[in-house]
């Protein structure tokens, strides 16, 4: 095997660990040996009354968890690679100009509703949060809009602007709505109520397009890194390709975040580490950020059942502990050696 090979070989390997440890680490922990069993039944047709039980914590909670997470994960890593990117800026991550903060306003919106235990009830909060993160991004790329063009400075303080004002909002919602407060903090650490394969097959054709757009944008995300300019000369519509790009990170991230609350830093580190590995080529960054993404959520979201059980901490708490330090790190070393 050659080595163009290897970095997808070892953060796939990275990733199917993160699955094994996820479906199998819980408030209700499932040998390997029963996991084996269970897992081969599906070929056998055999399977023992006494793993009836696992079984069915396996099929109906572990496995749609852990795939609904593996997504969320995918969705983050890519982003953020494609935000640094985007913006040249070893600390931009896919809530820069705002998703999280509208997706969190579009939440705790559909929180302040009572709702009718129907399948559009259940489907209410992670619909709002969707369309409240799209809203916000395109609010923020009509006002940071100037002519034909839009200014990459523009973009930030925008998105920063409504960012704040829309959290101002969302605080006060949650004032307001006392009897909502618990669900809309837990939802805002990066936790969600939602079980089954709906949440994963209702995310899944979203993820699909967003990702897939920035894995074939590898390329005109390597001529970015040249500058504007340069890359205009070198014939890259830069306009276009920043919007399709940021368009497409940005429908990726509300997606994920409208099912499995705000979860920060994973789209931060994943790509610096896959960067500081692996070189800066996006044409490879991109789908190894993607991978390595899912396998590190999936391991914070182990990390977040296990370390009070049985009680459950919100997944974002866990990423939040290791990414703050490491986002410090990164700004150390942007200060001292500027950008990558």
């Amino acid at each position: 095997m050659t080595n163009r090979f290897l970095p997808y070989l070892w953060t796939l390997l990275f990733l199917a660990l993160a699955i094994l440890l996820s479906i199998a680490i819980g408030a209700v922990s499932i040998p390997p040996k029963d996991l084996w069993q269970v897992l081969a039944s599906q070929l056998t047709g055999i399977l023992p009354d006494s793993l009836q039980t696992s079984a069915f914590i396996l099929w109906k909670i572990r496995l749609p968890r852990t795939a609904l997470i593996l997504l969320t994960g995918a969705a983050l890593g890519g982003s953020g690679a494609a935000y640094q990117g985007i913006f040249r800026n070893p600390l931009a991550d896919p809530y820069l100009i705002g998703v999280a903060s509208g997706a969190g306003l579009g939440a705790v919106l559909a929180m302040s509703v009572r709702w009718p235990y129907t399948f559009w009830g259940l489907m209410a909060v992670p619909l709002a949060a969707f369309i409240g993160a799209m809203l916000t991004v395109f609010v923020v790329y009509m006002l940071a809009r100037v002519g034909k063009t839009v200014p990459t400075t523009n973009l930030i303080l925008a998105g920063v602007a409504f960012g704040s004002f829309a959290a101002a909002l969302t605080s006060f919602l949650m004032l307001r709505s006392t009897g909502e407060l618990r669900r809309a903090i837990a939802w805002l650490l990066g936790g969600s109520s939602q079980a089954g394969w709906g949440p994963t097959l209702t995310i899944l054709p979203y993820l699909a397009i967003g990702l897939g757009i920035l894995i074939l944008g590898g390329h005109a995300l390597n001529l970015l890194q040249f500058g504007d300019d340069q890359a205009q000369q070198l014939g890259l519509p830069v306009t276009r390709t920043k919007t399709i790009l940021l368009l497409a990170a940005s429908l990726a991230t509300a997606a994920a975040v409208s099912f499995s609350g705000i979860i920060g830093f994973i789209g931060l580190i994943v790509p610096h580490i896959m960067r500081l590995w692996f070189g800066a080529d996006y044409r490879r960054l991109l789908p190894l950020s993607i991978i390595g993404g899912a396998g590190m959520l999936l391991v914070a979201d182990v990390l977040a059942r296990v370390v009070l059980a049985p009680q459950e901490l919100p997944v974002g708490i866990v990423t939040a502990l290791v990414g703050a330090p490491f986002f410090l790190w990164v700004l150390r070393r942007v200060k001292n050696q500027g950008y990558w």
